[in-house]
């Protein structure tokens, strides 16, 4: 959302509208908890002491804030975004990751996603929203804060590395200001400065989370979108090193995905008679293809066999090149009598 607090305090008293405003406590002590973008155009900001921004903007509104109406509205908010998936991450009252590639209206392109949920909150609840699409979590949050306000950026494929490397190392989610002032230590003011580190290097410097900045500048995330409901799917993917496109090794790797899904599915007690298989190929196009049974899948080897037919059915499979392989159980049933002594092969932990 943008400038959520702030735009709606001007939403509800429209003496606010198109004027400098805060929400917080103007006190000494006080801190600047939103601001609206006309506040923004005089250098206040989020968590700025309130003297700090009264000296910038003198004549700045302060308000105090209502965490009961924000909360509202942002339940009013995900209840959209529902609508479309289930998949849905919320990062704070305003904002969320959504997993729209399989989705409920059955929409083909995430883009018209994106363009009719931003409608949608502004016919319904008065307020604008910038959305950012892509193939990745990291990506798409970079593009939702690309053009504010009311935005909307796509990142595709192709052009992300590219987009990346111009990037100011301060845009880069996940970069806070200790740790920019510390990239401009060793000469990095931008994506293109951050891809001229090894990995090994950037670990060294910035512990575990250096290791996550040199495979994002270079356009990677793996990391799933996690819903806070209450588990209606259960599954495992895996991403490999180097891209697979021979059969054999495919199967290898489904067998696998197989072994640690019914891992998983004994642990929480979870059956179902529906399986997802997930393939995402070089070009980082996504397919999927759900087959559900008359019984309930309840070992490896029903999962494999099952899982081994869907990646059969696919045309093109053994014509392109596979970047990730996944398997998921969905529409599940919780039972107490879930037989654990079911005869499995040894099931094997991923690696991190």
């Amino acid at each position: 959302m943008d400038a959520f607090y702030a735009s709606i305090e001007q939403r509800d008293n429209p003496d606010y509208r198109e004027k400098p405003l805060a929400v917080g406590y103007d006190g000494k002590r006080g801190v600047v908890a939103a601001a609206s973008y006309e506040a923004r155009r005089y250098g206040v900001r989020s968590a700025m002491p309130s003297v700090t921004a009264l000296r910038k903007c003198p004549h700045l509104i302060f308000v105090m804030p209502r965490f009961d109406v924000y909360k509202s509205v942002s339940a009013q908010i995900m209840e959209i975004f529902k609508e479309y998936t289930d998949k849905v991450e919320p990062l704070s009252l305003d904002e969320a990751f959504l997993d729209v590639t399989v989705n409920k209206k059955n929409i083909e392109h995430a883009t018209q996603i994106a363009r009719e949920i931003k409608r949608k909150i502004y016919n319904r609840i008065s307020l604008t929203a910038s959305a950012g699409v892509s193939y990745n979590k990291f990506l798409a949050k970079i593009a939702s804060d690309y053009k504010k306000p009311d935005g909307l950026s796509v990142i595709m494929p192709e052009m992300a590395e590219s987009f990346l490397e111009k990037l100011e190392i301060e845009r880069f989610f996940g970069v806070g200001k200790v740790t920019a002032q510390r990239m401009h230590e060793l000469g990095i003011k931008n994506g293109y400065d951050l891809k001229q580190f090894s990995e090994l290097e950037l670990v060294r410097n910035f512990g575990k989370n250096g290791s996550q900045y040199y495979h994002f500048v270079r356009g990677v995330d793996d990391r799933e979108v996690e819903s806070e409901q209450v588990r209606k799917s259960l599954g495992a993917e895996e991403t490999f090193s180097d891209d697979l496109y021979k059969m054999v090794d495919l199967l290898r790797e489904l067998d696998e995905i197989a072994r640690e899904v019914n891992k998983r599915a004994v642990k929480r007690k979870f059956m179902s008679k529906t399986l997802t298989l997930k393939v995402k190929y070089a070009d980082f196009n996504v397919i999927t293809r759900t087959r559900t049974v008359d019984y309930y899948l309840r070992s490896y080897e029903q999962l494999f066999e099952l899982g081994k037919e869907l990646l059969l059915q696919l045309d093109d499979i053994e014509s392109r090149k596979v970047r990730l392989l996944g398997l998921t159980l969905k529409n599940s049933q919780l039972n107490d009598d879930f037989d654990d002594n079911q005869p499995t092969q040894l099931s094997l932990d991923f690696k991190e």
